[in-house]
């Protein structure tokens, strides 16, 4: 049994550990996260793959050159997946003496890059739209486009819904907006459907009038890609997800309150600041193992948090404020020694 010089000698051990807490049994988790996303992507790939192989065997069976727009158009579009995976490539490399984050906003940059290609689609969209609306056509291989159509729409639509769940799950706003991505080529292929439905009851508008409808719902599918990058890029975070933190450091013995607290998103990992209040009359090692235990507690009760830093303000009577009296007095103190 270990006596109480050896226990004298862990707690100063402990005092003298950075305060700043990155949890073993959450860094594991997280890379799980990273992994769960990356085989989102290439689950998704293949599905993407297959809905584009598809659609190419029905272009060579109906010789649409109309169909092989659509299906180029949508292995295009798919590639918008590599960026997102060489951003969870990044966000697993450790970090550095310049970037001492790591890499995780590369996500976030990303999630940029998607929601400016679904914007691209959604011009493109309304302009194809516009010239079938100035230049009528015939459509040709009905059945064919009909058929391609739903498959392209079944294809995408699977796929982003499986995006955007892992995406939710693992904190991943660009996950959520690549999802989002394919549930607008989704609507394209829907327009195919839907045009050909209507050139078959010979509603020579159908094409062009369903092509700005789709071109209306892309602009909704990218006010919320938007939404969600944006966000992230400005820091906001749950307001439940705050919550949660108070309440699990209101809970740590010790802690008499939280003076402050905040929780930032570097890609799908979550960090926090907080500074909790104790009794002043603590000693050092006391107050860092108050800390400590915070932290522990921070990372356990909140999801997907992998680091945190608390910081331990004495408790101070109505009025006082502790670090502008402490830091005076300090430095009085110092200059009364160096006369």
């Amino acid at each position: 049994m270990a006596g109480p010089e050896h226990h004298h000698h862990d707690r100063l051990r402990n005092a003298l550990t950075p305060h700043s807490h990155d949890s073993a049994d959450k860094v594991d988790p997280a890379l799980e996260a990273s992994r769960d996303g990356m085989r989102a992507l290439w689950i998704s790939l293949a599905g993407l793959g297959l809905t584009a192989a598809l659609q190419a065997l029905i272009v060579v069976l109906s010789g649409s050159v109309a169909l092989l727009g659509d299906t180029l158009h949508n292995v295009a579009d798919a590639l918008t997946a590599v960026p997102l995976g060489v951003a969870f490539w990044l966000g697993r490399r450790a970090a550095t003496r310049a970037y001492t984050y790591g890499f995780g906003r590369a996500e976030d940059l990303a999630g940029v890059v998607i929601v400016l290609v679904i914007a691209a689609s959604s011009i493109a969209s309304a302009g194809f739209a516009i010239e079938r609306l100035l230049h009528p056509r015939a459509m040709t291989h009905l059945p064919w486009v009909l058929l391609a159509g739903v498959v392209g729409f079944l294809g995408n639509e699977i796929v982003a819904r499986y995006r955007i769940t892992v995406g939710r799950r693992i904190g991943s706003a660009a996950l959520v907006a690549d999802g989002l991505h394919a549930r607008t080529d989704g609507f394209t292929s829907l327009a195919v459907v839907l045009a050909a439905g209507g050139a078959a009851l010979g509603w020579r508008w159908a094409d062009p009038v369903v092509g700005l409808a789709i071109t209306v719902a892309i602009g909704f599918v990218l006010k919320d890609a938007a939404r969600e990058v944006y966000h992230r890029l400005m820091d906001r975070v749950e307001p439940e997800l705050v919550d949660r933190a108070e309440r699990s450091l209101r809970g740590v013995p010790g802690v008499r309150d939280v003076s402050g607290l905040r929780l930032r998103w570097i890609g799908h990992r979550l960090h926090a600041e907080a500074a909790v209040v104790v009794d002043a009359r603590l000693s050092l090692l006391d107050a860092h193992e108050i800390a400590a235990d915070a932290e522990h507690q921070l990372t356990h009760g909140v999801p997907r948090l992998v680091s945190a830093t608390v910081h331990v303000d004495p408790e101070s009577h109505p009025g006082e404020a502790h670090h502008t009296v402490l830091s005076h007095h300090r430095r009085d103190r110092l200059a009364a020694a160096g006369q």
